[in-house]
């Protein structure tokens, strides 16, 4: 950690990593300079670090120390108190957790396994065999990891079967407006992705308005087009998909993408329906890239 280089802390001109913990702390209003230059003297004293020597005398939480760490190093991430979108997106609101650290790893494991900076390895369907596996919460937060890198990312709700108190659309909380569905019937593009507030390389493509025929949708060829022209200005895209038990769905953005991701939930997912379901992707000549198993 970095330390405050005068007793009485002062706002240095530089941002990011330049800018010393008490800096960014003082300016946010989360500490007085007062108390900063106790946490200098008790720093001095014991040869602590600025975020120890802090919480020995409990003029910070960790919270506090881990927003300002965020800060130095361009991480973002939104504060507990921000009720703009669901507090089911653990990676936005509590990176630190295990849960984010999982998420990190996952994210890890499909750098190395697909989106290796090949042109054609940019998007990827998040799939699973049934209802209530966590397809959603999965692919949401794999978005937002990877926006927390410096990725330019795109999250795609490709379920043009759930309603809007359903998904993308409650996680993100989504108004009403162009989505997927009026880009593939050729009556939006891709302005119609949002930016998410706090979260600044990540935006979100909604469903759209529910169709009366989803598998003709996305089995137009602006659905090719919609993923090249995401891919020019995105470095990662990120599809959610419906339960790829009743729906050729899945299937058919999978194939699109190229690559999947398979979901099972603890206690709930029966594996003869994730081997089937992991046959027929293959059979489609999709790469399977890895699973994950959502135990929450």
């Amino acid at each position: 950690m970095n330390t405050v280089t005068s007793i009485t802390p002062h706002l240095h001109a530089a941002t990011g990593a330049a800018r010393s913990i008490g800096d960014i702390l003082v300016a946010t209003g989360r500490l007085s300079a007062e108390d900063a230059a106790r946490i200098l003297l008790r720093q001095q004293k014991d040869n602590l670090q600025f975020g120890d020597a802090a919480l020995a005398l409990k003029l910070l939480t960790k919270a506090d120390i881990d927003f300002a760490l965020s800060k130095q190093f361009d991480y973002a991430y939104l504060s507990e108190q921000d009720a703009s979108l669901s507090p089911a997106l653990v990676a936005a609101y509590k990176p630190f957790s295990i849960v984010g650290e999982n998420l990190r790893a996952v994210r890890s494991q499909l750098m190395l396994r697909w989106f290796n900076g090949a042109p054609m390895h940019k998007a990827l369907a998040v799939v699973s065999p049934g209802r209530g596996d966590g397809r959603s919460f999965v692919s949401a937060n794999l978005a937002i990891v990877f926006a927390q890198q410096g990725q330019r990312t795109l999250l795609i709700d490709g379920d043009l079967r759930a309603s809007s108190s359903q998904g993308q659309h409650a996680l993100f909380k989504l108004g009403k407006g162009a989505g997927l569905s009026g880009i593939l019937a050729d009556r939006a593009n891709l302005e119609a992705a949002l930016p998410v507030p706090g979260l600044p390389y990540l935006s979100v493509l909604p469903s759209g308005a529910m169709p009366p025929n989803p598998q003709e949708l996305l089995g137009r060829p602006s659905f090719d087009q919609l993923l090249l022209c995401a891919g020019e200005k995105f470095d990662v895209i990120i599809l959610d998909t419906p339960c790829g038990n009743e729906y050729a769905d899945a299937e058919i953005i999978a194939s699109r993408a190229g690559a999947a991701l398979m979901v099972a939930r603890k206690n709930k997912s029966l594996v003869p329906q994730a081997t089937q379901m992991a046959r027929r992707l293959q059979d489609c000549g999709v790469a399977l890239v890895g699973s994950v198993l959502n135990d929450d």
